[in-house]
């Protein structure tokens, strides 16, 4: 969800319920209860926060989308037995099937329970008395291990980011010189590989602009590191995380539509994990940028999981689009305004009632609903609903068959 909390910038101030591939989140806002001494916002001020937020939610969404287009076309020259241009394991795309799908909410679900009782669990002093209660797990420790995880995450996932921005600059004199990491296990035919990464300088450049992000957002914890981790997260889930098809979107949509609404409304295990929990798992950008500029600290912020949901079917629509040889991208684009619709509509409700709002109470609705009423118009309703996209087990399969059918003949 998307919300605005005006907290001081040492205390965590956002975040919720975790992807499972990417540990990215359904961020479903901040603390709105945290009620000591509030500051009041300027409009000029929330005009450019909120501005900013929906803008850097729009930048992962649209990108990501046009890769995972490029990514989808290698997958299936692989497929096909051709060079899919994919160096790395990595770098191949993970299809999410209506059975991933259907399991994800519950995933999600235990997940942030999980990690509210490890925050919450105690011990009594003394039983009798039930006083002197004590943390078991101290919170410092539990967010230091949470930084270090995340940082080398982040590394990867912005260096994965520029590197092919950064191959298109690259000077054509400087030499671009392959490498490869190879760590291995057993002899002869036994031999296996445990690591097997192959890179050029490139990437070594990447990497290391990269753990300079890392390093900043270690010891300071700057929003703007901040950002550009969670812009990488989200940029890399988008093009790498494909739906396949269009029912696994709505049921992974539908049971997060659910998810979302009963986290944030029903317990306040949302909120208890969001207060407690430090991570680049959100966008966040000052409201006090004006008067404070670079120590502003009261941030309006959008949880990840709110880009990178709604982004992974709004890529599929782009990738029907392709599939559909028309030379038009009107899925694409609807959906895409459907986002923009259903984010300001989140940040209209949230301001009317000032209370934190699942965004995806708002989303789901827009980016399903508006792609199937053109669809409808449209006449291609059934068409869309039978676009599939094949996991790499199905591929496999599918390699495997036609082999042997060359076998046989």
């Amino acid at each position: 969800m998307s919300e605005v909390e005006q907290a001081p910038a040492s205390a965590p101030q956002a975040a919720a319920a975790l992807l499972d591939a990417l540990n990215t989140t359904d961020s479903n806002g901040t603390d709105a209860v945290n009620a000591t001494a509030k500051f009041v916002a300027t409009p000029e001020g929330t005009a450019l926060a909120y501005g900013s937020l929906v803008l850097m939610a729009l930048v992962p969404i649209f990108f990501g989308a046009l890769r995972s287009v490029a990514c989808s076309k290698s997958k299936e020259l692989g497929d096909k037995g051709y060079d899919s241009g994919f160096r790395n394991a990595s770098d191949m795309p993970e299809t999410i099937t209506s059975r991933d799908a259907a399991r994800f909410p519950i995933v999600a679900s235990c997940t942030l329970f999980g990690l509210y009782l490890f925050f919450k669990v105690t011990f009594l002093l003394d039983p009798h008395s039930q006083q002197h209660v004590t943390e078991v797990f101290s919170q410092e420790y539990i967010n230091l291990l949470l930084s270090v995880y995340f940082f080398m995450l982040g590394v990867l996932a912005l260096s994965h980011t520029m590197s092919p921005l950064l191959s298109r600059i690259f000077p054509a004199s400087l030499p671009i010189k392959q490498y490869q990491l190879l760590f291995t296990q057993g002899t002869g035919e036994a031999k296996e590989d445990i690591i097997n990464y192959e890179f050029d300088t490139n990437n070594l450049v990447c990497l290391l602009a990269s753990s300079v992000v890392g390093v900043w957002y270690l010891l300071k914890k700057h929003w703007i590191a901040n950002n550009l981790f969670g812009l990488a997260f989200a940029l890399n889930g988008v093009e790498l995380l494909h739906l396949n098809n269009v029912s696994t979107g709505c049921i992974l949509l539908g049971g997060l539509f659910v998810y979302d609404v009963f986290w944030v409304f029903g317990t306040n295990v949302m909120v208890t994990v969001a207060k407690s929990f430090e991570a680049p798992i959100k966008l966040v950008f000052p409201q006090d940028l004006l008067e404070k500029g670079m120590d502003a600290s009261n941030f309006a912020m959008l949880g990840l999981g709110d880009i990178v949901i709604p982004g992974i079917f709004i890529a599929l629509l782009l990738r029907f689009d392709v599939s559909l040889k028309k030379n038009s991208r009107t899925y694409f684009y609807s959906s895409f305004l459907a986002y923009i619709f259903g984010l300001g509509l989140t940040i209209f409700v949230m301001h009317t009632f000032k209370h934190a709002q699942p965004a995806l109470l708002y989303l789901v609705p827009a980016c399903v609903g508006f792609p199937v009423v053109v669809a409808l118009f449209k006449g291609e309703l059934t068409e869309m609903f039978r676009y599939e996209e094949s996991s790499a087990e199905e591929a496999l399969v599918k390699g495997d068959s036609s082999e042997s059918a060359k076998k046989d003949q």
